[in-house]
């Protein structure tokens, strides 16, 4: 019996220490059953208290797992509400948050237990996953919708212009014979002259010659009326014809040809007149010079109506045309408004500024523009009717438009193809049927959280 006792006593010894290693052993495999996830990212969970490898926040442990216990704890915080950023802070009644100031939610949990945070939904856009927040988190988002309609939009555009001179309403005064400048009746750039209008005096001894030739001319015409011959009588009359068109073609202005015709003295200076009403705006002469064919004398400039050159850049050229309409405003006067049109449109663009320039007609009553002057032009880019969404609602990345449509409670990222643009809204080409409801309001959260759950996938 002495020696059955010795070999029993180690047998039971070993016997309790297993059991003790048991128990202790499942009371530590008891305490891992608690696991522990990210408030802001309910996907990672850990075994272990820490830190979210995503977002740095403290990980908490999960509610409602490891059987009746959670269970029970679940049951518990029904009807209660705690902190988003703090979740370890329960209250039995709504208000905020003492550590951060931010709203309670309710405490909300799904089949599995999780906080009810957005879940991962598939997507068709590659790199983004379709989000399903709860309504509390929309709420404190701030995310707003819109639903897309289909309706008319008319596209605006706003361009730097600049007045010029009408080209087609400028007149060169030049001299064709050589002379000398005897007086300038009008003698200061800027100055209005009427059409008609004394411009200068010249002597020219060609031009006095020219007028000796018209009077002997005239007096053999007169002579040869009296002859019985037909062919003398014809020529008499084709010789006083041609003195009279050298005359013309040396610009002396018909009132000058008939005081010459009535007088029967030729005149030592001719006054040369303004071929146009205007401004003159251009004036190299002075008393005293000499002057020949070719030289520019004076300019006179038609400023009834002038040109207004604005620049468009590359996109929004294919919008412009030449018959198009357009309004331009003054900065100095912002109450006066002309209305034009698109005259020419220019080939090439400029390749320093890379912009297209349009060439805009306009009435200029009162003298309101002035070449050189500087204007707001806002030309009408017509009309277009399609499916149209708040401008807000799309997320451009500079390769792909996208908008998060709303649909059975979650947010799903859809590529658009996004056409006209105007006054805060856009024209969806493809993509976006009518009457479905897109983001508006807080759409980047959106987006950040579908890129980081599609990362997660």
């Amino acid at each position: 019996m002495k020696s059955l006792r010795i070999y029993l006593l180690p047998l039971l010894l070993l016997t309790l220490g297993a059991g003790v290693t048991g128990a202790c052993g499942g009371a530590e495999e008891a305490g891992h059953d608690h696991k522990y996830h990210c408030p802001m990212h309910p996907d990672y969970v850990s075994d272990e208290p820490g830190d979210c490898p995503i977002c740095g926040m403290d990980l908490v442990p999960i509610e409602g797992e490891g059987g009746q216990a959670g269970g029970e704890e679940q049951a518990a915080q029904a009807g209660k509400y705690h902190c988003p950023m703090h979740p370890d802070y329960v209250s039995d009644k709504p208000g905020d948050c003492p550590i951060c100031g931010m709203d309670l939610v309710p405490i909300e949990g799904d089949a599995k237990g999780g906080s009810g945070l957005p879940a991962a939904v598939e997507s068709a856009v590659p790199g983004l996953a379709a989000v399903a927040p709860k309504e509390g988190e929309l709420r404190l988002a701030g995310v707003q919708t819109a639903v897309a309609e289909r309706r008319s939009l008319t596209p605006t555009s706003r361009a730097v212009g600049v007045v010029t001179a009408d080209e087609s309403r400028v007149r060169r005064v030049q001299v064709r014979i050589t002379g000398w400048v005897e007086k300038l009746h009008v003698n200061t750039t800027g100055q209005p002259v009427r059409a008609g209008q004394a411009l200068l005096s010249i002597y020219s001894p060609e031009l006095l010659a020219t007028q000796e030739e018209f009077l002997r001319a005239r007096e053999a015409a007169a002579r040869f009326s009296d002859s019985s011959l037909p062919e003398v009588r014809r020529g008499g009359q084709d010789l006083l014809e041609a003195a009279r068109r050298r005359l013309e073609l040396f610009d002396v202005p018909r009132g000058v040809i008939s005081r010459l015709e009535s007088t029967g003295k030729a005149q030592r200076a001719i006054t040369l007149t303004s071929p146009a009403s205007g401004y003159v705006t251009g004036k190299e002469v002075f008393e005293g010079m000499q002057v020949g064919p070719g030289m520019d004398l004076l300019t006179v400039t038609d400023l009834s109506r002038v040109w207004v050159e604005a620049d468009f850049y590359q996109f929004e050229s294919r919008s412009v045309g030449v018959g198009q309409r357009a309004t331009i405003s003054l900065p100095d006067d912002p109450g006066t408004r002309l209305a034009g049109r698109a005259a020419f449109v220019y080939p090439a663009l400029d390749p320093q500024s890379r912009t297209l320039k349009v060439r805009y007609e306009f009435a200029n009553p009162g003298l309101v523009l002035k070449p050189g002057m500087y204007v707001d032009v806002m030309p009408e880019l017509g009309t277009s009717e399609g499916v149209v969404v708040p401008d807000s609602a799309i997320i451009d990345t500079g390769t792909r438009q996208v908008v998060f449509v709303a649909k059975d409670g979650t947010f799903e990222p859809r590529q658009v193809r996004v056409g006209t643009r105007a006054e805060g809204e856009a024209m969806i080409l493809s993509g976006l049927s009518e009457g479905e409801s897109v983001a508006v309001r807080a759409n980047f959260l959106l987006d950040s959280e579908s890129r980081l759950r599609a990362a997660i996938q």
